[in-house]
């Protein structure tokens, strides 16, 4: 396993610097057990290429998008208000999250609060180093000529428009990528976005996270390749109710990336 250096917004300017970029980790990214493994695996291809980014570390909170869509206006301001602070107080100009909730709220919400910020989706960035020829691939990471099929999150995709940046990362893997019958503009829920995350499901004839991996599996992927924390959840969850986990892996594009380098 290579070594690598995860510095805080505070260190790094404490030693009179300031990074390229600032990745947001988010919730998920720091204490959801199994999301933890998409931030190493994000940092480590940020070291790898050779990026100066740094984290906000203990000074960074909760965007309050779960707050906001539960219905907690008040509470999301408090959160947003605290977050933009710290942020204006670095001087902060470039975001990078892997998560399209924070994503979105910091994009588009907190410009009403005053935090002003450029705010790129992981996926996009890894699109970009791709492109840029910064990450060099080795041929598919165990999945060469096998199927893998994208999972759109509502808040990349239909929020935000963000469609092509995740499949063109999963193309340069030397895969074959396959859609799912509802992808993209028409692409269906996982089941988590609107706070519904934190709560049971209503009663109904089949949760939303079944019906969509059932759509994933129809594909015949070896892999359900997402961009979203939530997403994750939920497909793996999908997954594991379908008695599929030896088949079929649910991976995020960092996961991917960083299987296929080798780090």
């Amino acid at each position: 396993m290579s070594t690598y250096t995860v510095p805080t917004m505070a260190e790094m300017l404490s030693q009179g610097e300031s990074p390229e970029v600032l990745f947001w980790v988010g919730c998920a990214g720091s204490f959801d057990e199994r999301y933890k493994a998409v931030t190493v695996a994000f940092t480590k291809i940020l070291n790898k290429v050779g990026v100066k980014f740094a984290v906000l570390g203990p000074e960074e909170s909760c965007t309050g998008d779960p707050a906001r869509r539960a219905g907690n206006e008040f509470l999301f301001q408090m959160m947003a208000i605290n977050n933009i602070q710290v942020l204006n107080a670095y001087e902060v100009k470039k975001i990078v999250t892997a998560c399209p909730h924070c994503f979105n709220t910091i994009k588009n919400e907190y410009p009403q609060l005053g935090g002003n910020y450029e705010v790129i989706h992981h996926s996009q960035f890894l699109q970009q180093l791709i492109n840029e020829g910064k990450i060099v691939l080795k041929g598919g990471g165990g999945f060469k000529g096998k199927k893998i099929t994208f999972h759109d999150s509502c808040y990349l995709g239909r929020a935000n428009d963000v469609y092509e940046a995740p499949r063109e990362v999963i193309k340069a893997l030397d895969v074959e990528l396959v859609e799912m019958k509802r992808c993209k503009t028409k692409g269906l829920c996982c089941g988590a976005g609107g706070a519904q995350m934190f709560k049971e499901p209503e009663h109904g004839k089949k949760d939303i996270n079944i019906e969509r991996t059932e759509e994933a599996l129809a594909t015949g992927a070896s892999a359900i390749a997402v961009g979203c924390p939530f997403c994750l959840t939920m497909m793996m969850d999908g997954v594991k109710n379908k008695e599929k986990e030896s088949e079929v892996q649910v991976l995020d594009l960092a996961e991917l990336l960083a299987k296929d380098m080798g780090i």
